[in-house]
């Protein structure tokens, strides 16, 4: 699928060896068609692993995709360098005059400090507030499905007894959903999180719907009903190794994880992780874009915004 990025990113090199088809901008101006332009809101520490993740999964779809990247000015990033920043992603006040068909914000390892209290907060609810007129569809997940939630209804979260680390089966709860299309009754995927949303805090939200859950997880998918807001709390984004980076990171910091559920062979973190969760993470990624995104997008977004503005009077 033809996803254009600048040609020096480092997940275009990554991607196509993968065999995977990402066109250049220099290549993408000759073709007469419209692409659906994606923003993606990093809040990642290895954005250079968390871009080729998701570019992985979001050329799973035959559409022309135009993407971008974006950090917060109020933060600074220890993991990522400044000139990658500098040359590859852009701040809000540099996109926050312009329209975009999918915006999607990622998790970030801030999960247990009070929304408020991490520092980028007031940056991040601007970005939420601007998406409700400049962005279709927005996917949230992990921490980023909790502050969506908590930025646009006040749901809280909740400490759990001890990290939720490994990969786990999730039912099927709403399988007419369009988000739900081509998914079999159960499926799996990972999580890597100490907070949790419970349901009942969200069952007089009318506009949401529970797309999928599981005994492990609690919540794992909701949406609203007209897919403009899509809370995914799991990363199927992650790739087979990931669950064994994070478990061996918390391991040297001296935090005594427990070994990532239902991951290794035998629960032996010196053996290769199976990877269990390939098929629905490329359905889910690509039903976002067809349906979520595609199918209701406006063409024109400047005569959208007017018709918009002239039914309102």
């Amino acid at each position: 699928m033809p996803i254009k990025i600048e040609k020096s990113l480092p997940a275009v090199e990554i991607l196509r060896k993968e065999n995977i088809f990402v066109m250049d901008s220099d290549r993408a101006i000759h073709q007469d068609i419209r692409p659906m332009k994606i923003l993606i809101l990093n809040l990642m520490p290895q954005k250079i692993v968390t871009e080729t993740q998701l570019l992985r999964l979001l050329a799973n779809t035959p559409l022309q995709l135009e993407v971008e990247f974006l950090h917060m000015a109020s933060h600074e990033s220890k993991n990522t360098h400044s000139d990658h920043l500098e040359q590859f992603y852009k701040t809000f006040d540099q996109v926050k005059y312009d329209y975009f068909d999918g915006l999607i914000v990622t998790g970030a390892p801030v999960e247990n400090l009070p929304f408020e209290a991490v520092d980028y907060w007031e940056e991040l609810t601007q970005v939420f507030e601007w998406s409700k007129t400049h962005v279709y569809s927005t996917l949230h997940i992990c921490w980023g499905a909790q502050a969506g939630l908590y930025a646009r209804y006040k749901v809280q979260k909740y400490s759990m007894d001890r990290k939720l680390s490994g990969v786990y089966c999730q039912e099927v709860t709403h399988p007419t959903s369009p988000l739900m299309r081509g998914f079999d009754d159960q499926f799996r995927s990972p999580h890597s999180r100490y907070t949790e949303v419970k349901a009942e805090d969200i069952a007089h939200l009318e506009q949401l719907e529970i797309l999928s859950q599981g005994n492990e997880v609690g919540l794992a998918i909701l949406a609203s009903k007209d897919l403009r807001e899509v809370y995914s709390f799991g990363h199927l984004e992650y790739d087979r190794d990931t669950l064994a980076k994070e478990y061996e990171r918390d391991c040297l910091a001296g935090k005594h994880p427990h070994v990532p559920e239902n991951y290794f062979k035998q629960d032996d973190p010196t053996t290769r992780p199976a990877l269990s969760w390939n098929l629905p993470a490329a359905q889910f990624f690509t039903n976002w874009i067809n349906y979520a995104v595609y199918q209701e997008t406006p063409y024109d977004w400047e005569t959208y915004e007017e018709s918009a503005l002239s039914a309102s009077l």
